[in-house]
C-alpha cells in the first residue's frame, strides 16, 4: 500500500516578485516571500530598507512596481474593503487611536464601517476584545490621552482584534515602551498567536522581540530579502546581518534567552 503524502498547506500570504521603486531608487528588488498559517515572523532592516514600504505592500495600501501579493488565495489588489477588514488586523506605529472616539468606540470602529451588527452586539464585542488584550473593563469609557503607552498599544490591539482577522500587522509595537510593558506586548501577541490560531508578521527594530517571539525572520538588506530562523541568520557571512545578530544587544538578549531555556 503506497503511503499519502500530504501537500503542503497554502501559504496564508504569498510575495512574488515584488519590486518597489521611488524615482531611480529601487527599495525592493524582486521580493519573494511565503507566511505559513499561524506562525509568528518578523521584518528587520537596517534604515532605508524599506520595511514600512513592504508592510504597506503587503496590506494592500501600496501598489507594488512589479510583482503580486496573494493574500489567503487571492490578489490583495482584487479584495475588497469589507472582505480585506475581515482577513486584516492591523496595528499602527504609536496606535494610531482617535483622539475624539472613547477606546470602546475605537474598537467597534470597524464593526460600524463593515457590519450591521446592532449597537448592543457591537459594545458587547467591544467589551471581550478589551478583555483579550489585557485591559480592564472600565478603561472601555477612556479616552486614549487618559491611558499609558503600554494602554494605548493594547487598545489599538484590540481595534485590530475587532472582526476577527486571520492575520495580525503589527508595526513597531513595543515602540515607545518601557522594558516591562514591551515583555507585556510580546506576551500578549504570544497569547493571542497560541490560543486564536492567529498569524502575525511583525515589522520591528526591537532584537527582543524578534530573538525571543518570532519563528522566522525576514531581513530587509541590499534591496532583497532573507529569511530564515534567528539561529540560522546568526551563522550568515552577510556583514550587516553578521552585525546586526551579534551586536552587544543582541549577544545579550541571546545570553537571556539562554538562561530562559536553562541553557
Amino acid at each position: 500500500m503506497t503511503a499519502r503524502i500530504q501537500a503542503p498547506a497554502e501559504p496564508i500570504l504569498s510575495v512574488r516578485g515584488i519590486v518597489n521603486r521611488f524615482g531611480k531608487q529601487v527599495v525592493h528588488d524582486k521580493l519573494n516571500l511565503d507566511i505559513a498559517r499561524g506562525e509568528i515572523i518578523g521584518i528587520a532592516g537596517g534604515s532605508g530598507s524599506g520595511k514600512s514600504v513592504l508592510l504597506k505592500t503587503l496590506v494592500g495600501l501600496h501598489q507594488p512596481d512589479a510583482g503580486e501579493v496573494r493574500l489567503n488565495g487571492k490578489a490583495v489588489a482584487s479584495i475588497g474593503a469589507a472582505e480585506k477588514a475581515a482577513l486584516i488586523g492591523m496595528l499602527f506605529q504609536q496606535g494610531a487611536l482617535f483622539s475624539s472616539l472613547s477606546v470602546a468606540q475605537n474598537i467597534m470602529l470597524p464593526m460600524r464601517e463593515h457590519t450591521a451588527l446592532p449597537d448592543e452586539e457591537q459594545e458587547r464585542i467591544a467589551a471581550m476584545k478589551l478583555a483579550l488584550a489585557g485591559l480592564p473593563a472600565d478603561s472601555g469609557i477612556k479616552y486614549p490621552s487618559a491611558l499609558s503607552g503600554g494602554m494605548v498599544k493594547r487598545a489599538a490591539f484590540a481595534r485590530a482584534l475587532a472582526l476577527d482577522p486571520k492575520i495580525l500587522f503589527l508595526d513597531e509595537p513595543t515602540s515607545d515602551l518601557d522594558p516591562i510593558a514591551a515583555s507585556g506586548i510580546d506576551a500578549l501577541i504570544r497569547q493571542l498567536n497560541e490560543s486564536l490560531g492567529i498569524t502575525v508578521v511583525i515589522v520591528t527594530h526591537d532584537l527582543t522581540t524578534l530573538l525571543t517571539l518570532c519563528g522566522r525572520i525576514a531581513v530587509l538588506v541590499d534591496r532583497k530579502i532573507t529569511v530564515d530562523t534567528a539561529d540560522m541568520l546568526m551563522q550568515s557571512d552577510h556583514p550587516w546581518i553578521h552585525d546586526y545578530f551579534h551586536g552587544p544587544r543582541a549577544a545579550g538578549v541571546m545570553q537571556a534567552r539562554k538562561l530562559s531555556h536553562g541553557n
